[in-house]
């Protein structure tokens, strides 16, 4: 009898120690986050998804050099709740905007963070709700996603390694960044720089690695290495 009491003991304490161990997970907080990680395994925004190119007509310089374009227009589709357009729609969006960007600034093809703001969003889309932040680390993403934002970040898309895109990759990217996964410690994106870009996942190490703010132009010079992003409210 004694032998079985013990053996009941035992199992109780087993039973209280694992049920402490579990309560302690539910409140480990992810560093730098302030999130636990019990409460949120993933988020993500319903934003649309278009690649720059929606009809693969990689030839067309607009379409090319068009990922602030078809970033910014993803983002403005979610400003306005609406949920999708076909590819043509998509092309035509971006061509429109390209264009207009080249008559009206004259340049549309890498343009630079500021310029995306002032001239996309604040004159084009006639929106104010949006930010130039700077980015000293992953968490000042995250912060911005868990308040209901989304957020654009300008990449050297080479050091991605996306393996859909085209190698080596672009040097001048721009990607929608719209949800955190807190468990695997992914951030998930629209890269429009592919057709499968769609909900397409880097590590928090890796995305904030790749980001470099570029001039506004064709392919000119890097400055000073800056780590910045647009932050779009609704």
């Amino acid at each position: 009898m004694m032998r079985n009491n013990k053996s009941t003991i035992g199992i109780s304490v087993f039973a209280v120690s694992f049920l402490s161990f579990v309560l302690f997970l539910s409140f480990v907080v992810w560093p730098g986050t302030g999130v636990s990680a019990a409460v949120a395994p993933n988020l993500s925004l319903p934003v649309p998804f278009t690649s720059q190119a929606p009809l693969a007509e990689w030839k067309d310089k607009r379409q090319q050099d068009g990922c602030e374009e078809a970033a910014a227009l993803m983002a403005w589709a979610w400003v306005k709740g609406e949920k999708k357009f076909t590819k043509q729609e998509w092309r035509d969006k971006i061509i429109k905007l390209a264009d207009w960007e080249k008559q009206k600034y004259g340049e549309s093809r890498d343009v630079a963070l500021a310029d995306m703001a002032k001239w996309i969003f604040k004159d084009y889309f006639s929106y104010d709700k949006v930010t130039v932040k700077p980015v000293k680390s992953a968490a000042d993403i995250l912060r911005e996603l868990e308040k209901g934002n989304i957020v654009l970040t300008p990449m050297n898309g080479q050091a991605l390694k996306n393996p859909y895109f085209t190698p080596p990759g672009p040097e001048r990217h721009m990607i929608l960044v719209k949800g955190y996964d807190y468990k695997t410690r992914q951030f998930i994106t629209n890269d429009p720089g592919t057709r499968r870009g769609e909900n397409y996942r880097y590590s928090e190490k890796v995305l904030f690695g790749a980001i470099r703010s570029y001039q506004t132009g064709s392919h000119l010079p890097f400055g000073k290495l800056k780590k910045e992003m647009i932050v779009v409210e609704k």
